[in-house]
C-alpha cells in the first residue's frame, strides 16, 4: 500500500504545481534552467529515440512498448526520459510532447511534472547530475533480458544497431552542460 500511496501523493502534488503554474508543459519551473543550452536534435536522432532504435536495449524496449501499447512502466519512463534529456541533451519538452501524444494515460499535470523532475527543472526535482544509466538499470531490473527480449527481439544479433551515443561520454557532456548553465544563471 505504501508504494501506491506515494504515487497518489505525487499525482496530487503535480496537480497542485500545475494549478499554480499553468504553463508547466512549456516553461521550466526553475527559471535558471532557461539558461540551459539544449542541442537542436537531428531528426534521425530524435526519431531513433521515438522508434526505439538507439542501440541502448532498455531505452529501445521502453520506447517500442510505448509505441505499440501506449503504456510504459514508471521505471522505464524515467530511464528513457533521462536518456533523451541527459545523454542526448534534447529539451525535455520534446519528450513530454511525445509522451503526451503516445501515452494512453498521459496526464496534463503528471506528464510535464515528471519530465521536469527528470530534467532537474521542476518542483522538488531530481538533481540534474542524477543520470540514469540504462545498462545498470537493465542489469538491476531485467537481469534475464525478459523485458528487452520481448520488445527488442533482434537484441544480441547483427541486426541490432550500434549505440547512437557513448553513455559515459554523454554523461560527462551533460554534467558539463549543467555546470555551464549554473554559471550563466549565477549559481556557481
Amino acid at each position: 500500500m505504501g508504494a501506491f500511496l506515494r504515487q497518489v501523493i505525487w499525482r496530487e502534488f503535480n496537480h497542485v504545481v500545475l494549478f499554480a503554474n499553468p504553463d508547466l508543459a512549456t516553461a521550466n519551473y526553475r527559471p535558471e534552467f532557461d539558461e540551459f543550452e539544449w542541442h537542436e536534435p537531428e531528426a534521425d536522432v530524435l526519431r531513433a529515440w521515438q522508434e526505439g532504435r538507439t542501440g541502448i536495449p532498455l531505452v529501445d524496449a521502453g520506447m517500442r512498448e510505448l509505441w505499440q501499447t501506449g503504456v510504459m512502466h514508471n521505471r522505464v519512463r524515467m530511464v528513457v526520459a533521462s536518456f533523451l534529456i541527459k545523454n542526448l541533451l534534447i529539451d525535455w519538452r520534446l519528450g513530454e510532447q511525445w509522451f503526451w501524444d503516445t501515452l494512453v494515460d498521459a496526464d496534463e499535470a503528471n506528464n510535464p511534472g515528471n519530465w521536469q523532475w527528470v530534467a532537474g527543472s521542476g518542483a522538488d526535482a531530481a538533481p540534474y547530475f542524477r543520470v540514469f544509466n540504462p545498462e545498470l538499470q537493465a542489469d538491476k531490473f531485467d537481469k534475464q533480458h525478459e523485458y528487452v527480449g520481448r520488445w527488442v527481439p533482434e537484441f544480441g544479433t547483427d541486426d541490432y544497431p550500434e549505440p547512437i551515443v557513448d553513455l559515459k561520454e554523454s554523461r560527462r557532456r551533460a554534467l558539463d552542460s549543467y555546470d555551464t548553465m549554473r554559471r550563466k544563471a549565477g549559481l556557481a
